[in-house]
């Protein structure tokens, strides 16, 4: 038999979050200028070196945790008990609804990234949506 949905959906989220983990660890500066620009990106990334430390640092620990997410995720993918999938799954949902909210209240008005939030609801939505999928098929299959 194949990798099931729920597998296919926690590698995919895995590698999401692993990837976008290793870029915020290691090549932040370079992600800040691509998204927001060489203007934006040098007042993300502080102006003394103290403010510059410490938005470096807070970043590497941010992609640190992405990682963990990721490597986490990736060991939930072989977990076979069908309650268990859609309690994760379940909670995923609410995860990224909860960021999407969070974003809306909070980061859209930060000036430098207020043209930005759109995007990013986007993104958690989409990312909520592949979970409400899984749940919705795996309701279909327990009710036929």
């Amino acid at each position: 038999m194949g990798p099931s949905v729920f597998s296919v959906v926690c590698i995919l989220h895995s590698l999401i979050a692993s990837f976008t983990g290793v870029l915020m660890m290691f090549y932040m500066k370079d992600i800040y200028t691509f998204s927001h620009g060489t203007e934006a990106a040098t007042k993300l990334l502080g102006s003394t070196p103290q403010a510059q430390l410490v938005i470096r640092s807070s970043d590497s620990f941010s992609g640190l945790l992405l990682l963990t997410i990721g490597l986490v995720l990736f060991m939930v993918a072989f977990v076979d008990d069908k309650e268990f999938q859609s309690f994760f799954a379940k909670g995923c949902v609410v995860l990224h609804v909860l960021m999407a909210i969070w974003r809306y209240n909070y980061e859209r008005r930060v000036e430098d990234l207020a043209w930005d939030w759109m995007r990013q609801i986007f993104g958690d939505c989409l990312l909520a949506l592949s979970w409400v999928f899984f749940l919705l098929q795996s309701w279909k299959v327990k009710y036929e």
